[in-house]
């Protein structure tokens, strides 16, 4: 079974469809570690391309912020301002999908799903002391998080934490990590539609537990193109730099 997953999408549509296609007849079956929607120009498309693979996907805090399962107090006034634009052009029936969508963890096919930290789907884990709690909680040898737009990941073994580097370098597309039997891993594979690891490419993994490896993804994507929908739509201008510079 090879999983492709996928988190952090943010309505980009473009970025999405160049991930499937760099991802093409790799795999059997496919995950969302939420925040399907919000930042983005394409809300509706991105979620109903998720609809139409049939995704197993989790909620992220910015589709439940969309749907009003949360206040967006905390979030800052450009994500507030996209959020309200989301919510005013999600069509119902992609509203009622997000607003459905289950709170990880999700334990799939071998592997566990979060958005945020195990414990706080909300909580961003950067720190070794956040992923070590997680590694911990977790019920599964082999975790999936997002939320932080950064890939990478942690591995645990005999009470020592490493911090996984596993991000491909600039000139290539992707990085393979062999999974040991005796290590328990938290893995980010990265965010398609706004990474923030400085690095501009849509990220994105492939998990094959039968052969015990983890493909981390970079691809490139029509940048430029999403910049001209979300100025058209009047989205905040630090959300369209950003995606350029990866930040």
């Amino acid at each position: 079974m090879r999983i492709l997953v996928l988190s952090d999408l943010h309505s980009n549509r473009t970025g999405l469809d160049a991930a499937l296609a760099a991802a093409r007849d790799r795999w059997d079956e496919v995950v969302c570690l939420g925040d399907v929607v919000g930042y983005g120009p394409d809300p509706n498309e991105t979620t109903a391309k998720l609809r139409e693979l049939g995704a197993k996907c989790i909620r992220g805090n910015h589709d439940k912020a969309v749907c009003g399962l949360m206040p967006v107090d905390d979030f800052n006034p450009v994500a507030r301002a996209a959020a309200d634009w989301t919510r005013a052009r999600l069509t119902p029936e992609n509203l009622a999908y997000l607003r459905d969508l289950p709170q990880g963890p999700l334990e799939i096919d071998g592997i566990v799903l979060v958005h945020g930290a195990f414990f706080d789907e909300d909580e961003y884990v950067f720190t070794p002391a956040q992923a070590l709690e997680s590694l911990l909680d977790s019920t599964g040898r082999v975790t999936f998080f997002g939320h932080t737009h950064h890939q990478g990941g942690f591995s645990y073994l005999d009470s020592q934490l490493e911090v996984l580097s596993l991000r491909p370098r600039l000139n290539e597309r992707q990085f393979a990590l062999r999974l040991e039997p005796t290590r328990r891993y938290l893995l980010n594979p990265g965010s398609v539609g706004q990474p923030r690891d400085a690095d501009s490419r849509a990220g994105f993994a492939i998990a094959d537990l039968d052969h015990q490896v983890v493909e981390f993804w970079r691809v490139p994507y029509d940048i430029a193109g999403v910049q001209a929908r979300m100025r058209a739509a009047g989205l905040p201008e630090p959300l369209v730099n950003r995606l350029a510079v990866g930040r």
